[in-house]
């Protein structure tokens, strides 16, 4: 039997990450409603989330980054749901929206980012469910693809990492914080009418 070759995952992420900047370049021509006190918090709300997303990204690439497509993970946040880089990934997608200042754009990207996970996690299952056979479908049928269960938490005192893969996780994480001056930035333009405001968003 021909061994199944693992799925072109960064490839995926970057496309994301295309679409996103897309959707940036569009609110260039955008403000948010809110103003003042609201906006701050909103901002401040997104950059938490910003910070969970990054956080939560590097405690998942230590139980997963030195035995991808080489063993099953099932401990970790990987006891908890079988796509943890998703869902966080997920919740710094809301976070960006919310750094802008919007509720809509946190939801749109909330649920554009949900959306393309979600289809690219059912497509990794079944490349799994090749690679380790009746291991995967055992982990997969008591566990969750992406929305995390608690109570199914597990850990193990030992564990190996890879240096590597934790490095550019941080790096891919530093982009998500790296858009908060870059809102400050446009709301500074906008502001100070350096570029124009075609339409506003909730």
């Amino acid at each position: 039997m021909m061994r199944p070759h693992p799925l072109n995952q960064r490839l995926r992420i970057h496309l994301i990450q295309l679409g996103a900047l897309v959707v940036a370049a569009a609110l260039l021509l955008a403000e948010p409603v809110w103003g003042g006190r609201p906006h701050e918090l909103i901002e401040m709300a997104g950059f938490a989330f910003v910070l969970v997303c990054v956080a939560g990204r590097m405690w998942s690439i230590l139980y997963i980054g030195a035995r991808k497509n080489r063993d099953l993970t099932t401990l970790g946040p990987y006891s908890m749901t079988r796509n943890p880089l998703y869902l966080f990934s997920t919740i710094g997608a809301v976070g960006v929206g919310l750094m802008y200042g919007s509720l809509l754009v946190a939801v749109l990207l909330g649920l554009l980012s949900y959306g393309a996970f979600l289809v690219t996690a059912s497509k990794e299952a079944d490349h799994l469910s090749t690679l380790f056979g009746e291991r995967y479908d055992s982990y997969a049928a008591r566990t969750p693809m992406f929305w995390p269960k608690l109570s199914l938490y597990r850990d193990s005192a030992e564990m190996s990492f890879s240096p590597e893969a934790l490095k550019r996780t941080f790096l891919d994480g530093l982009l998500f914080l790296a858009i908060f001056p870059v809102m400050e930035l446009l709301e500074y333009l906008q502001v100070n009418h350096y570029l124009p405001v075609l339409f506003r968003v909730f």
